[in-house]
C-alpha cells in the first residue's frame, strides 16, 4: 500500500512590471520565459503546479503587491483548482505575504523563500547544510522583525510544505539570533580549513580552474566529461548544490584542480549570497574561470548577465579575456543554421580567447576548451633545464611534485637533465633546492 502524501497542488504567479513601475529599467527576460523559469523552480523541488500565470502589473501595491480585481481572480483559481500553494514569483514583504495568504487561504510563499527551500533539500555535505541554514534563518529573522510570525518545521528542507503531524514553532528573535551566532562560528571553522587546502594545494603546481554558470547551463555534465567523474547532472535547477573538485590532466602533461560551484540565478537572495561566499571563494582564488552558457536557451544573454552580477559582487571582472573564458555549451541542440550563426560569433571574439562552443553530452568540442585551459595556465610561466646526478632519485621525485616535466634525459656521464616548465614564483626555489650553477633557462 503506497502511502506517501499526494503532492502539494501549486499556483505559480508571476507578476511583470511596467516600464513605469520599474521607472525605466529595461526587463533582461520575456514574461514567458520568468514564468516557465518559476514553474521549473516549482518543478525542482517535486510541486504539482495546477496553474501557472503572468500577472501584468503598472505599480505595485504595498498592502498585496498585486490590484484588489487580480487578487480576487486568483483567489477564484484557488478555490477551483484546490490549490494547497501560490508560489510567487517576486520579493514579498511579510505583510503582503500574510495579506494574501488571508485573501487566498493557502499559504503563500516568494521567490526567496522557494530558492530557499531547494537549497535546503539539496544540500549534502555539512558545509552546505550550515549554509543554507543560516541563509534561511536570516530570512525567517527579518520577517519577524515586522510581522511576529510562527515558523513550520516540517519534511525535508526548511519548511513550507504543509502536510500531516506538522508542528508550529514559535520562533523568537533571541532564539534565531542564538543559532546564527553558533552556525556563523560553525562556518568559520569550515572556512579556514578550506583556506588550509587551498594553501597546501598552493604548494604543488596545480592551478586552480573553477566553473560557474546559470543554473542548469550544463556545468555538472562537463565536469563529469572533463573529469571522468559522476557528479549528480540532471535537466534540473539547482540539481547539485555542494562544490566539488577533482584533479585532470591536460593535454600535455599540466595538471590542474577542477572545481564545481552552485549555479546562479536571476535575483538569487541576497541571504545566500552571503552564506555561500566561503564556497564561492574557490572562485575569487581560481586561475582560470569558466563561465558556461546553454548557448541553445532562448534567454542566454539574460543569463549570462545575472552570472556577470554576482561575479561582480564578488569582485571578479566578468569581462572574457581576463580570468574568465566564456563555455558555450549545448550545441548540440542547435540546428545547422543556429550552429553557423554560432561559428560566425566565434570567430569574430577569437580575440578574447574564447568563447568556445562545447557539447559536454557528447564532448565536442571538449579538446578545444581543454587545449584553451592550457594555454592559459602556462602563458606566463617560465620553462628552466635542471641538471642532477644519477643517484639523486630525492631530487627528481621533488622536480615532478613542484613542477611540470616536459622532458627527461640523461648524458653519457650519468647526468639526468630535466626540463622543466613552473610559475615564475617558484623558479627561485629550484635554483635554492638545486643551486644557480645546475639550473639553466631555455
Amino acid at each position: 500500500m503506497d502511502r506517501r502524501a499526494p503532492p502539494t497542488r501549486c499556483a505559480v504567479i508571476t507578476p511583470v512590471l511596467s516600464k513605469r513601475a520599474t521607472r525605466g529599467a529595461p526587463e533582461r527576460r520575456s514574461p514567458e520565459a520568468r514564468l516557465d523559469e518559476a514553474v521549473g523552480l516549482a518543478a525542482a523541488i517535486d510541486l504539482e503546479v495546477v496553474f501557472q500565470a503572468t500577472v501584468p502589473l503598472s505599480e505595485i501595491r504595498p498592502a498585496t503587491y498585486l490590484g484588489t480585481g487580480k487578487v480576487e481572480e486568483i483567489e477564484g483559481v484557488v478555490r477551483a483548482e484546490a490549490v494547497d500553494l501560490v508560489f510567487f514569483d517576486a520579493a514579498l514583504s511579510p505583510v503582503q505575504q500574510r495579506n494574501l495568504e488571508k485573501a487566498w487561504s493557502t499559504k503563500v510563499v516568494d521567490r526567496t523563500a522557494l530558492i530557499l527551500e531547494i537549497f535546503g533539500t539539496r544540500a549534502r555535505t555539512k558545509e552546505g547544510t550550515l549554509q543554507v541554514e543560516l541563509a534561511h534563518l536570516n530570512y525567517q529573522r527579518s520577517r519577524l522583525v515586522r510581522s511576529w510570525t510562527h515558523l513550520e518545521r516540517q519534511r525535508g528542507g526548511f519548511g513550507f510544505l504543509g502536510g500531516p503531524g506538522e508542528t508550529q514553532i514559535e520562533a523568537d528573535r533571541r532564539l534565531i539570533g542564538e543559532r546564527i551566532v553558533r552556525i556563523e562560528k560553525e562556518l568559520e571553522q569550515v572556512k579556514r580549513t578550506r583556506g588550509l587546502h587551498r594553501k597546501s594545494r598552493k604548494k604543488v603546481p596545480y592551478p586552480v580552474v573553477a566553473l560557474v554558470g546559470y543554473t542548469n547551463a550544463g556545468k555538472s555534465t562537463l565536469f563529469n566529461r572533463l573529469t571522468r567523474a559522476e557528479v549528480m547532472a540532471q535537466d534540473l535547477l539547482f540539481a547539485t548544490l555542494d562544490p566539488t573538485l577533482r584533479a585532470v590532466a591536460l593535454p600535455h602533461g599540466t595538471r590542474i584542480i577542477l572545481s564545481d560551484t552552485v549555479g546562479f540565478i536571476s535575483e538569487l537572495p541576497t541571504q545566500l549570497v552571503a552564506a555561500f561566499r566561503a564556497t564561492l571563494e574557490e572562485v575569487l582564488e581560481a586561475d582560470v574561470i569558466l563561465h558556461v552558457r546553454d548557448i541553445s536557451h532562448p534567454d542566454t544573454e539574460a543569463q549570462a548577465a545575472d552570472v556577470a552580477d554576482v561575479l561582480t559582487d564578488l569582485g571578479v571582472d566578468p569581462q572574457p579575456g581576463g580570468r574568465v573564458v566564456e563555455v558555450w555549451n549545448k550545441i548540440d541542440r542547435l540546428s545547422p543554421e543556429e550552429r553557423e550563426q554560432v561559428a560566425n560569433q566565434v570567430q569574430r571574439l577569437a580575440s578574447l580567447d574564447g568563447p568556445v562552443p562545447v557539447s559536454a553530452l557528447t564532448g565536442e568540442g571538449t579538446d578545444d576548451l581543454l587545449a584553451l585551459i592550457e594555454q592559459r595556465i602556462t602563458s606566463d610561466r617560465v620553462t628552466v633545464e635542471v641538471t642532477l646526478p644519477a643517484e639523486d632519485g630525492e631530487g627528481l621525485g621533488w622536480l615532478y611534485r613542484h613542477g611540470e616535466v616536459l622532458e627527461r634525459s640523461t648524458d653519457e656521464a650519468g647526468a639526468v637533465h630535466v626540463a622543466l616548465r613552473l610559475p615564475p614564483d617558484r623558479a627561485h626555489l629550484v635554483a635554492r633546492r638545486f643551486g644557480a650553477r645546475r639550473v639553466h633557462p631555455l
